[in-house]
């Protein structure tokens, strides 16, 4: 018997099927199920060791994931409508920029359309306003400058504050000039020459006596200034449109705060 044991423990060594190649998957080795249960257990306290350490704004954030997902396939109605009339904007502002630059449809006329919204623009306007206002010896007309210079300087800090809230650029990427600039008309929302060209038509529609014909000219250079920045590529119709609201209402203000006589004669004197 004692014999026999170590010729079977022989015969159980050199058995070829007894070779790790010739083994059953169905049975791995027990180091290998050890090394796996082993891994299995320091990634599982791993990852509970990150959980426990990560922040619950973290936390907070995958949990809010799917909420936020769900939004953005399920929108409102509204902002189904909104996205689609900005949709609508954008593609009818770049259609009708005709002379956005010079291999434009009318890339001829731009110089033209520029020149048409350097009327509009209010570095011209304030400098002929004070010159005028030097130049006139009437009371009267010195109150009306006065309050024309008062519009021209709130059109453009309203103006510039909205730009710098909205911070909207124009369809295409065009650079502003030199005196958009100086008036800090950089945005595109809302538009700036569209805004002062409503208010100075309104205000010289009801401060200045004019016949029929000049005031149809004054309305029709209001629009022309308005959309001629459409044309050029520098804003959407939806900010000429807004522009032009606030110009209408840049000109309610300046009748609310209106400065008497009395008043523009002290500030003359003083300056």
């Amino acid at each position: 018997m004692p014999a026999s044991q170590p010729r079977s423990r022989a015969r159980d060594r050199t058995n070829v099927l007894n070779r790790a190649e010739f083994l059953s998957l169905n049975q791995p080795f027990k180091g290998n199920q050890e090394s796996r249960s082993s891994s299995r257990k320091q990634s599982g306290q791993a990852g509970a060791a990150g959980a426990q350490n990560s922040n619950p704004k973290e936390r907070r954030q995958s949990q809010q994931l799917p909420e936020e997902d769900c939004m953005q396939l399920n929108p409102s109605f509204k902002g189904i409508a909104f996205n689609s009339l900005l949709a609508i904007d954008i593609c009818m502002s770049k259609r009708l920029g005709v002379c956005a630059n010079r291999a434009s449809s009318w890339g001829g006329a731009r110089s033209m359309i520029n020149l048409l919204g350097i009327t509009g623009h209010g570095i011209p306007w304030i400098a002929g306003t004070l010159i005028c206002l030097v130049k006139s010896s009437t009371l009267a007309g010195q109150e009306v400058l006065m309050n024309l210079l008062l519009a021209l300087l709130l059109d453009i800090m309203i103006v510039a504050g909205l730009q710098k809230l909205a911070k909207r650029k124009g369809p295409y990427d065009i650079n502003p000039g030199l005196l958009d600039y100086l008036t800090m008309d950089t945005y595109a929302f809302p538009a700036g020459h569209a805004s002062r060209a409503a208010m100075l038509s309104k205000f010289f529609l009801n401060h200045l006596v004019l016949a029929i014909p000049l005031r149809i000219l004054l309305v029709l250079w209001a629009l022309c200034v308005g959309f001629s920045r459409v044309m050029i590529g520098r804003h959407h119709i939806t900010d000429v449109l807004s522009g032009f609201v606030f110009g209408y209402l840049q000109f309610r203000l300046v009748e609310l705060i209106w400065m008497s006589s009395n008043t523009c004669q002290m500030l003359i004197s003083i300056w």
